[in-house]
């Protein structure tokens, strides 16, 4: 590589280095500092990658791990669903309980344009690192074409390069629902799923049909909604008409309280002729009428892990990711035995 005329402008820089090795260009600068906290496979892979690109470290690129601006980058996409928004307010907390400002970019929609755009706002304030919190799963491909430099957490992003990921366990949550009904006597139990792009959906779905097929039932084709009470009052209105069908796993409480409102208005009584078991134990739930079986999920303790991962993350690259969180099934009065 040369750093002659026109050529000049092809020199490596910090942020070469760092997306050859796979690291944050932080912790190509505690290599060049030869600081601690760096694991030394870590420190072989960028001290490989300086030699392959030739790069000659500047003053200022050592100095970039010293220049902390302590902020974090948040993203958010989709509307102002419980789950999510309770997620980023106990993520503030944590970051401000670890002395951490965070610069927020919330937006509707999650196409590249939009958040590329977030991102490069997000950069500009030099933030440490950035936390994605999506409601669909093309938002984390977005990101992950974008040369960040810093270090990427997400939610429910499962196992994939570059990014780390905090997570509920919402297959197991759905198992716990489903299992519950299974073991009240009901055999046609359908399910209304949220959205087809959301993960945590897609996930419930899959909790659904393998719990049904280890009892040896019988899933039959799903529901979609789109996580509002108006889309579940739809789908239960359907599902009214079937005789056959004794047990509803609705994918969040909000479609869960549009089913009870439409099986009341068909003449049948929850649980008497139908039960219901919801998703997330919003505050309303246990006011429903009657007050909802519903799936609780720690959305305190996956803001405060996003925190955790994170600090992790700045000291150590290659830090672990954290176990799931394992959500809580809440046995309310919208669950019984069948009565046939």
């Amino acid at each position: 590589m040369t750093t002659n005329g026109d050529e000049r402008d092809r020199v490596a820089n910090i942020f070469d280095v760092a997306r050859l090795a796979g690291v944050s260009h932080q912790t190509v600068s505690r290599v060049l500092n030869d600081l601690p906290n760096v694991r030394p496979a870590t420190r072989d892979r960028v001290e490989k990658a300086i030699k392959q690109l030739r790069y000659t470290p500047s003053q200022a690129a050592r100095a970039l791990v010293t220049r902390r601006s302590r902020t974090i980058g948040l993203i958010t996409t989709g509307g102002p669903d419980f789950g999510p928004s309770s997620t980023a307010l106990h993520f503030n907390d944590a970051a401000r309980d670890a002395r951490y400002a965070v610069s927020m970019a919330s937006m509707l929609d999650s196409d590249p344009a939009s958040l590329r755009s977030a991102v490069e706002l997000l950069l500009r304030q030099n933030v440490e690192a950035i936390v994605l919190i999506a409601a669909h799963a093309g938002a984390l491909d977005a990101i992950l074409g974008i040369d960040l430099g810093v270090p990427l957490v997400a939610v429910d992003a499962g196992r994939r390069p570059g990014v780390h990921s905090v997570a509920l366990d919402q297959y197991a949550g759905a198992r716990a629902a489903v299992d519950h009904l299974i073991s009240l006597g009901h055999r046609d139990i359908r399910h209304i799923s949220g959205p087809r792009d959301s993960t945590d959906a897609v996930e419930r779905i899959r909790g659904w049909r393998d719990a049904l097929a280890e009892a040896g039932l019988v899933a039959r084709e799903h529901l979609v909604g789109d996580w509002t009470p108006a889309s579940g009052h739809r789908h239960g209105r359907a599902l009214a008409i079937d005789r056959e069908m004794t047990a509803v796993f609705v994918g969040n409480d909000q479609m869960a309280l549009g089913v009870v409102h439409a099986l009341a208005q068909a003449g049948l009584t929850v649980p008497r002729d139908v039960s219901v078991v919801g998703y997330d134990d919003i505050p309303e739930a246990e006011h429903f009428a009657p007050p909802l079986t519903t799936v609780r999920q720690n959305f305190d303790g996956l803001g405060r892990d996003i925190m955790t991962e994170l600090l992790a993350v700045l000291q150590d690259e290659d830090a672990a990711d954290l176990p799931r969180i394992v959500p809580e099934l809440v046995v309310r009065e919208s669950t019984a035995a069948p009565r046939h």
